[in-house]
């Protein structure tokens, strides 16, 4: 048994809230998991069989554009219907609670809720209200967590530094607002990093940031270096209460990312944006389109990891009432249609279901 909400009572992955509390081991397995899913996307035919039946609701609350958008290709790519709430066109607008709509929605036979909102621990307090058999994935709350962003970050660095225990980051930016940092931070301790660095002023640093397990610096000229991976973060202004910042061409002399100061880390050292970037605020055009930068390969990975992550949670998940549950095999099926202890292989030279 476990007492880890994310997890099921044989303490596989059931909802996917935050990276804090998983072990390196689970966090590798969706790696793993990951990577048997990454040539789905150049297929023919871009599916695999294992979501069929199954039904997926992304509610997002905050607006994203390739969040969204990879969440819902990544259950198309795994055969899965998917539902993409309007929120702004949804009794939400007419005052509907948050748990009146999960309810709702519950009673319509959906398997999976995909949750952005503006409030922290949302997607928790979706997890504890929800059906036994429905799963919940984070795709950002609040100034909390973003764990697919990490996941795919972490996925996109293995594929070219594959040894974090030699690995030092920098994460650079509006820490303090940013969930995306928090849920960075934790993967990259959790996998072993040797150092974790985060740059920013100290209006936009959390106290006792230390605490989280990085070492801290407010000069990026010096805390480039002997980087090997620079992530870059944008200024939240829309979570800004009050002017932390003198100007954005102020924090762009001090903290913005050139070809100059790129030059401070390491030579191979690759640079990485969760986006959306601003250009000239935290990064230079030359650096987020140059040969360094792996944004796009970052978006690019995001289907692959969220497949992984969906496949992973629906596979442990309770039967629905009325069904027999789990994720069943198509007769006569030439992919896996089903989950093996080491996670799921794709078949080589498959071109995809139809």
């Amino acid at each position: 048994m476990t007492d880890n909400l994310q997890l099921n009572a044989e303490g596989k992955l059931k909802h996917f809230l935050t990276i804090e509390g998983l072990s390196k081991s689970l966090l590798t397995e969706i790696l793993d998991t990951a990577e048997s899913f990454a040539g789905v996307s150049e297929h023919q035919v871009k599916k695999v069989p294992l979501l069929r039946g199954k039904t997926i609701v992304n509610l997002f609350f905050e607006n994203s554009t390739r969040t969204r958008t990879t969440f819902e290709l990544a259950a198309t790519r795994l055969s899965a219907d998917v539902i993409n709430m309007n929120i702004a066109t949804s009794a939400t607008s007419k005052g509907e609670s948050l748990l009146d709509t999960i309810r709702n929605l519950e009673s319509m036979f959906v398997d999976m809720f995909v949750v952005r909102h503006a409030l922290s621990g949302a997607a928790h307090f979706i997890a504890q209200q929800t059906a036994p058999h429905i799963s919940v994935i984070n795709a950002g709350d609040g100034q909390h967590a973003h764990p697919t962003q990490a996941m795919l970050d972490m996925f996109t660095i293995r594929q070219l530094k594959p040894d974090f225990s030699s690995l030092r980051v920098a994460i650079i930016g509006d820490i303090l607002h940013s969930r995306v940092a928090r849920s960075e931070i934790q993967a990259l301790n959790t996998l072993g990093a040797a150092e974790v660095r985060v740059i920013a002023p100290k209006t936009l640093l959390p106290a006792h940031v230390e605490s989280l397990g990085v070492s801290v610096s407010h000069n990026l000229t010096e805390g480039l270096k002997d980087i090997d991976v620079v992530m870059m973060l944008r200024l939240q202004k829309e979570r800004m209460s009050s002017a932390l910042l003198p100007s954005e061409s102020e924090y762009f002399k001090c903290f913005g990312l050139t070809e100059e100061k790129l030059k401070i880390a390491k030579p191979d050292a690759i640079v990485m944006h969760p986006g959306p970037i601003n250009r000239g605020v935290e990064i230079d055009s030359k650096v987020a389109d140059g040969p360094q930068s792996v944004i796009l390969k970052q978006v690019s990975n995001g289907i692959a990891v969220r497949m992984a992550v969906m496949a992973m949670a629906m596979q442990t998940a309770a039967p629905a009432p009325g069904r027999s549950g789990g994720i069943h095999t198509i007769p006569g099926e030439r992919h896996a249609g089903s989950l093996p202890a080491s996670g799921i292989h794709a078949i080589p030279g498959d071109k995809g279901a139809a």
